[in-house]
């Protein structure tokens, strides 16, 4: 008795792996590599780096590309990776079937490769970048000289000072771990249309782990600087989304040896700037903006360790309480600080009763020790909001609001359930 007859599997275009392979030997460029591919696996495909740029599209139609740029129905995405790191992905839209496993992960590897082959350069552009400004900003370089010299390699002119701007990004959406590179991207782009030569990269250190964004602008101007801070702001809310941004920008550095100054200033000026995205997603402030916060700069800069004990020991327990079971102590002191001390204008501000924010000013009494009713204790918590804004801590928001929930004493991890 003969056995069924088995159904074959559809051999793979050979001819199309060979032209792949052609096109990477040759250096023909993503774009030749990316349509090779797509007749190997019969499928429209678009190439997407780290930072969200299209590198490569084979699409047999714009609509057709339209519908993997929006990653519509059917379409799936890949992950190229070279060893553990992620250098791009591929949207793909099989054609008349789903392609062997084989030839997609031949496929995706080569791409990858590629990738990684073409992006190698800059990559180091960035990693120099990001050697010099932290250098620059932690004062390792510090000879004017030495400064301009490292600059000019990197294609930026100093030799008439500059400024700076710092971007700070919080998402509130689920993010990938790309998103920093997004972030770069956008405001290096925007940076450089509006002054060529400058330079960015994302500078982390032991108490901002996730990094903030820093761009250094090679212009003497203060109209020009004000003209890219607010370009990368608007780059910013156009390509990059769920997230919420705080720009700050120093003052021109006349000197190129002053940058480092302006470094904190931007930085300080960001952080403040955050307290401002609650409610719009990019909210930019200029140093010389900043009011009262720039007599904290020093601190800042030379003795950190000092302004964050300062905070914790005035208000970081209304913030941890804030946070925990979801009350709005923090705000409530804020508004109470700006009215004067007046606790009638307070509740006309929040919309609450009297008792309330008398009820609230008790526990800001209990959790850290201090009397709004007294001079020294406003003087105190008064300091101690300013400490945080200039750490970069944004106060929580957003009471508990459900029946039974007792002006928002109930936990977190409870409400949740």
């Amino acid at each position: 008795m003969s056995s069924p007859a088995r159904k074959e599997a559809a051999l793979p275009d050979l001819g199309a792996l060979s032209a792949m392979s052609d096109a990477v030997e040759s250096g023909l460029g993503l774009p030749e590599v990316v349509r090779a591919a797509a007749r190997a696996l019969d499928a429209s495909l678009v190439l997407i780096d780290r930072s969200s740029s299209v590198l490569a599209v084979a699409a047999r139609s714009t609509a057709d590309e339209r519908s993997l740029m929006r990653d519509a129905e059917g379409v799936e995405t890949h992950e190229l990776r070279v060893g553990d790191a992620v250098v791009g992905r591929l949207r793909l839209r099989p054609r008349s079937g789903q392609p062997s496993v084989a030839i997609l992960r031949i496929a995706t590897t080569m791409i990858a490769s590629e990738v990684e082959r073409l992006r190698a350069p800059d990559r180091a552009s960035e990693a120099a970048q990001a050697a010099f400004l932290t250098a620059l900003f932690q004062r390792k370089v510090t000879d004017r000289g030495d400064i301009i010299a490292r600059a000019s390699e990197l294609g930026a002119d100093l030799s008439e000072g500059g400024a700076v701007v710092v971007v700070r990004a919080h998402h509130f959406a689920p993010a990938d771990d790309d998103w920093r590179a997004r972030v770069l991207a956008a405001a290096e782009r925007a940076a450089r249309a509006g002054a060529p030569g400058s330079l960015a990269a994302v500078l982390e250190s032991a108490t901002d782990p996730q990094g903030r964004v820093v761009v250094l602008l090679p212009t003497p101007g203060d109209a020009a600087l004000r003209r890219v801070a607010e370009g990368i702001a608007r780059e910013l809310h156009a390509s990059v989304h769920g997230f919420t941004f705080a720009l700050g920008h120093s003052r021109i550095a006349q000197d190129p040896v002053d940058l480092y100054r302006a470094g904190n200033e931007a930085l300080l000026a960001a952080n403040v700037a955050t307290a401002n995205t609650l409610g719009d997603d990019i909210a930019m402030l200029a140093f010389e903006d900043t009011g009262a916060y720039r007599l904290l700069l020093p601190a800042m800069s030379e003795d950190p360790a000092e302004l964050q004990r300062f905070y914790e020991e005035t208000v970081a327990p209304l913030v941890a309480y804030d946070d925990q079971y979801e009350t709005d102590l923090v705000q409530t002191l804020e508004t109470f600080l700006d009215a004067d001390g007046n606790v009638a204008g307070t509740a006309a501000r929040l919309y609450t009763h009297r008792h309330t924010v008398r009820y609230r000013l008790e526990r800001v009494k209990d959790l850290t020790s201090l009397d709004v009713a007294s001079t020294d204790g406003r003087e105190k918590l008064g300091l101690g909001l300013k400490a945080m804004r200039v750490l970069g801590i944004a106060s929580p928001r957003g009471p508990a609001t459900e029946a039974g929930a007792g002006g928002g004493r109930v936990k977190r991890e409870l409400k949740d359930r």
